[in-house]
């Protein structure tokens, strides 16, 4: 599950939105369109996204920045626009930010990206929309590519109400048959979503599988999970960690439990209120940083 990063990521870097020439090379466009913005950034990079499940509202979008040798850029910020479309003027501008994938001492391999840029825009409808990133500092360089914003989220939608699964626990099964993360996150085993929900207990959901991850992102999802826990002990809220394939093998595909919550892809995370509705949530990779603050805005 692990080729090459570098080798994978020229690759999406050719076939991708975007090219190597300069700002110069890329021909004229009109003044302060996104397109403009684009071109006037330097030599394009391209950018990789590690989300896709948008919905109109307040979205989050994670993503990498990689030049045309493979090599990931990884400044502290990048300057963030996004458009309806690449001859349209931005009807949002904001910073995207540097998070570190993982934890320190984490177990799980993270592999060769350790830091993704994540941005917060609000988008007011579903559409076809252009972004356009730029990393602040240094050689000048922007990326191009587009998302789709979906009428609805094909992930359960913020306020909605968290579904009663009867997910595993130690109390049902040896922890080598719920986890494939080694040594087992036992601390994320103990309680099921459908006890949680029936006790009024806020608590942090994630769907992930840390041997089978399919991003390059996700393994290291379950250790950041673990840590919250760990900093928010004693605090009334659960954690809790279910696996994505059925009895953890890929080839039997999804589990009951991803195909109840109507995942798209895994790895998710999920804050569920003591009313037991979907607080807050987060696709892809999600940073210790990210993930406390809104465990602390939502849950305690």
């Amino acid at each position: 599950m692990r080729a090459s990063l570098a080798a994978a990521l020229v690759i999406l870097f050719v076939t991708g939105c975007g090219s190597s020439e300069s700002g110069s090379q890329r021909g004229a466009s009109k003044p302060g369109t996104l397109d403009a913005i684009w071109r006037q950034a330097g030599p394009a990079v391209a950018l990789v996204p590690g989300t896709s499940d948008y919905a109109p509202g307040d979205i989050r979008i994670s993503f990498l920045v990689v030049d045309d040798q493979g090599r990931v850029i990884e400044r502290p910020r990048a300057r963030f626009w996004i458009a309806s479309g690449r001859d349209a003027k931005p009807f949002a501008e904001t910073t995207a930010i540097l998070e570190p994938i993982g934890v320190a001492g984490a177990v799980t391999d993270s592999g060769d990206v350790k830091n993704l840029y994540v941005a917060h825009v609000r988008v007011p409808k579903p559409g076809h929309y252009w972004v356009v990133a730029r990393p602040v500092g240094g050689r000048p360089i922007g990326g191009l590519r587009d998302l789709e914003v979906k009428p609805q989220s094909a992930a359960p939608a913020l306020g909605a109400k968290a579904y009663p699964s009867r997910t595993p626990t130690l109390a049902t099964a040896p922890a080598a048959r719920l986890t494939t993360r080694r040594p087992p996150d036992r601390g994320l085993l103990r309680y099921s979503v459908a006890s949680s929900l029936a006790a009024h207990r806020p608590f942090v959901l994630v769907f992930a599988t840390p041997r089978f991850c399919e991003s390059r992102t996700c393994g290291p999802v379950v250790d950041v999970v673990d840590a919250a826990r760990r900093r928010f002990a004693g605090r009334g809220v659960r954690f809790i960690h279910v696996e994505v394939y059925e009895d953890n093998n890929p080839a039997k595909g999804q589990n009951r439990w991803v195909k109840e919550w109507q995942l798209p892809s895994e790895p998710w995370t999920f804050l569920v209120g003591a009313n037991g509705q979907i607080k807050a949530k987060f696709e892809g990779s999600v940073s210790l940083s990210e993930l406390t603050a809104a465990i602390r805005r939502h849950l305690t």
